[in-house]
């Protein structure tokens, strides 16, 4: 009975060590990154968003047609609502087209907002706030001005937009001694 209770354990033991190195190499490589559980980095597709401050809503769109809609209508016709969802306490509005209305979630834009997504490297947004026009090329670079009003870095140029508003191109600490050729270039094509 020895020789089989013996055998028993050195089996188990065997199995056990088989499938915690099994279960060791099934590691997600994501977590071992360095990047936050759940996220996912998209890396191919660019990416536009557009914001508009009004009236104490965040109004969020990630078409341009919705975008240029909303500009001239002041209303998006299928919207996800976020009451109290912004940094200060305004209502954030996301514009979705028809085909997204019924499955809000897999939208791109609205991952990036709850942080399940990083932006792309090919990300372009603007900011509609206080009769300016912020650009960006960084979602990061959002921030601080959503939050607070106001850019760490930026190049300006008055009267720039087309309706004359001040346009201002946000910078960041890698970027802000060189002028926005290529941010300034987009946001121009955008409005042509």
């Amino acid at each position: 009975m020895r020789y089989s209770v013996n055998s028993f354990i050195k089996g188990m033991t065997a199995l056990l060590i088989v499938a915690f190195v099994s279960a060791c190499s099934m590691t997600d490589e994501k977590d071992m990154s360095g990047e936050k559980p759940g996220t996912t980095t998209a890396t191919v597709a660019p990416m536009e968003i557009y914001e508009v401050h009004h009236d104490g809503r965040i109004h969020v769109f990630y078409d341009h047609k919705l975008y240029s809609d909303f500009l001239e209508l002041g209303e998006s016709p299928f919207r996800l609502t976020r009451i109290g969802a912004g940094p200060n306490g305004e209502t954030l509005v996301f514009g979705l087209t028809g085909a997204d209305k019924k499955k809000p979630d897999g939208v791109n834009a609205i991952k990036l907002y709850d942080g399940k997504m990083n932006a792309p490297d090919n990300f372009y947004a603007e900011m509609r706030k206080d009769n300016r026009i912020y650009i960006f090329s960084q979602f990061e670079d959002m921030k601080p001005v959503r939050d607070f009003g106001a850019p760490n870095y930026m190049f300006t140029e008055i009267g720039a937009g087309p309706k004359g508003e001040t346009v201002v191109y946000v910078l960041n600490k890698s970027n802000k001694k060189k002028r926005p050729d290529a941010l300034i270039a987009k946001h121009q094509s955008m409005h042509n």
